[in-house]
């Protein structure tokens, strides 16, 4: 037994529709996502960059970063606000801390009547105000001081992290996460689809110690349903830890590494947040969903029961069943649409608006010839014209009608060839159905013959019906009868009608028919004329019985013929 052909991959049908299962999932979630809520921003594991001064100090402060760390807070000074303050001072410690000749040991204050000034190198790193001192309740020196001692050790940490031997370590320490996160997959990989092979061996199981009552194949796509989330958040848990633990190594990225989990948990809160106030619309649309496919049920067993003969309608075929499910479930699933759509997820917002705006346009763009031939098949169906099984001329096509669908019917030739034709054609041209009246009365076959005035039309009327009877499968009732048709100036034209019961064999009848004629014609001496000829010959015009099978024709096996009743 082959327990591996219910994974994934070696089943493509259970692959696609899980796969189609995802998407439809994920769809909702975009849906969810389109509502006109307001998303939070991603913030970093640390202070906001401007915090609420303490009560007397003013308007709010602006935060003073390196290497992605708040090392302290400003205020705003005169035409100054704090946050172009901030990036100054910013700028100004990222310049210092990239500078090697400038020491944290040789930084120092400088204290005049407006401010206090933080020196490197003879230059100015930046300045505290009084309203800094005001926002911190102490003296501009005391504030300098302290200021002082955060910016040495803020740059001494920028620089530490920068030293060859830690990023050498850094780098080490990578390449042992990385290969510890390509283990964990590949054991994850090799566990997951163990799991698999036992999870369709328990199912087959279970199916045989019910007796078919559990069908493997469904139960499987439902585990398999199941498990496909529950994957995908584990492999995506374990990648986001994986880039965390990596990108916390190098001080380039480590900024970014303490967000990229709000990267991930952000979204999935703003979609938790979404979803709660659209709950009851959910319910909603789940209770329609459910009325709408009983509904169908009920109609699709009404419509089976006429099929089948079970319930009769008066006027209303048994024909008309299958494309009448057809036509109602498409309104039910429209009419279910429309009513569900004020309370599908996101369906307010203008992206949503736009979207089905702009799938409208592209189906009344494309869908002119659609649309006229959706038109056409159903009218077909209706009026009847044709079923499949008959035989049919269409234009200049005949042949057999094979399936009739909502926009083309389908047709083989007597050559086995597969036409196409689209019922918009369909409906446009003339349509001779041989089928039809076959059935009960029978299909009138017609041919005719030119036979000269020096001859009987007694006898030319009797070898015709002779002809005819010695053709096999044609009916006897109606019985075959010969009109004359044509008087014309050399000849009498005669038309020999007979029915056969089966339309499709209306080529070969048409072929026995003429060779049974000229037969009864030769075997009596009986010329059949041409259109046109100029003289009367001295010796009529046909084959003696002694050459009907000259070389290389050869002698029949002797056939009963002749009519057989409808």
């Amino acid at each position: 037994m082959r327990t591996g052909k219910f994974l994934p991959g070696s089943r493509p049908e259970l692959y696609r529709a899980v796969i189609t299962r995802r998407i439809f999932v994920v769809f909702i979630l975009m849906g969810l996502g389109f509502n006109p809520i307001t998303v939070p921003p991603v913030q970093a594991q640390q202070p906001p960059a401007e915090s609420p001064a303490p009560p007397g100090a003013g308007q709010a402060r602006a935060a003073v970063t390196l290497d992605g760390e708040v090392v302290f807070h400003v205020s705003p000074f005169k035409t100054y606000p704090s946050e172009m303050r901030a990036r100054r001072i910013s700028a100004a410690l990222q310049n210092a801390a990239a500078d090697d000749s400038i020491s944290p040991a040789s930084l120092t204050l400088v204290d005049d009547a407006i401010s206090t000034d933080v020196m490197a190198g003879g230059q100015v790193l930046f300045s505290i105000v009084d309203a800094d001192a005001r926002a911190e309740g102490v003296s501009r020196l005391e504030l300098g001081t302290q200021l002082l001692s955060k910016v040495g050790t803020a740059i001494e940490k920028y620089r530490r992290a920068r030293a060859p031997q830690n990023l050498l370590m850094s780098c080490l320490l990578t390449a042992i996460a990385t290969l510890v996160f390509v283990v964990i997959m590949m054991t994850f990989a090799r566990a997951n689809r163990r799991f698999m092979v036992w999870l369709q061996a328990r199912i087959q199981r279970v199916q045989v110690q019910s007796r078919e009552l559990v069908q493997a194949e469904w139960a499987l796509r439902v585990a398999t349903g199941v498990w496909g989330p529950i994957r995908l958040v584990i492999l995506c848990a374990l990648s986001v830890v994986y880039l965390q633990v990596v990108l916390s190594l190098f001080p380039w990225t480590r900024n970014f590494a303490f967000r990229l989990l709000d990267y991930v948990i952000v979204p999935l809160k703003v979609m938790a947040n979404s979803i709660a106030p659209q709950i009851p619309g959910l319910f909603f649309i789940v209770v329609l969903a459910v009325v709408t496919f009983y509904f169908l049920k009920l109609t699709r067993f009404l419509f089976s029961a006429i099929e089948s003969g079970r319930l009769v309608l008066r006027g209303f075929y048994p024909d008309w069943s299958r494309p009448t499910f057809n036509i109602v479930r498409v309104l039910v699933i429209a009419c279910a649409l429309i009513v569900a759509f004020p309370y599908i997820p996101g369906s307010n917002s203008l992206a949503f608006q736009g979207v089905s705006v702009f799938l409208g346009v592209l189906l009344s763009l494309g869908s002119t010839s659609a649309v006229s031939n959706l038109v056409a098949g159903i009218l077909l169906t209706y009026t009847r014209a044709f079923k499949v099984g008959d035989l049919v001329t269409i234009g200049d096509s005949i042949g057999v009608v094979t399936a009739v669908s909502m926009f083309v019917t389908h047709v083989r030739t007597f050559r086995n060839e597969e036409i196409s034709i689209p019922n918009g054609m369909v409906l446009a041209t003339h349509v001779t159905n041989f089928s039809n009246a076959a059935r009960e009365k029978g299909l009138i076959l017609r041919t005719s013959v030119m036979i000269g005035y020096d001859t009987p039309w007694r006898q030319v009327e009797a070898l015709l019906l002779m002809a005819a009877q010695r053709t096999s499968g044609l009916l006897s009732e109606p019985a075959p009868f010969v009109l004359q048709t044509a008087l014309d100036d050399f000849c009498i034209r005669y038309e020999l009608h007979v029915s056969t019961g089966d339309p499709l064999r209306m080529k070969r009848a048409y072929s026995e028919l003429h060779a049974n004629i000229q037969d009864a014609f030769n075997e009596y001496g009986v010329q059949i004329m041409v259109p046109h000829y100029e003289a009367d010959r001295n010796v009529a015009t046909v084959v003696p019985k002694e050459r009907w099978f000259a070389s290389p024709a050869k002698v029949p096996p002797k056939s009963s013929g002749g009519l057989k009743s409808a």
